[in-house]
């Protein structure tokens, strides 16, 4: 099913492999630096909205014991 990918994965692969050495990592860093800073972005607002919300339900949960007592 995902025969052509792996196939094109191969040869990318082989591609950098073949690469001398200061061009694989200008070539890695190019492409890993941008995804890791997006990965560590979601991820950040994320944990923001997450955190935003249980804040948001533990007020109205104290809210709500102030006023039954």
């Amino acid at each position: 099913m995902f025969d052509w990918l792996v196939s094109w994965w191969d040869s990318v692969e082989f591609w950098v492999a073949g690469l001398w050495f200061p061009f694989q990592f200008v070539l890695v860093m190019a492409v890993l630096l941008p995804a890791c800073w997006g990965v560590a972005l979601g991820i950040d607002r994320g944990v923001d909205r997450v955190s935003a919300a249980l804040s948001t339900a533990r007020k109205n949960a104290a809210r709500k014991r102030e006023q039954a007592s």
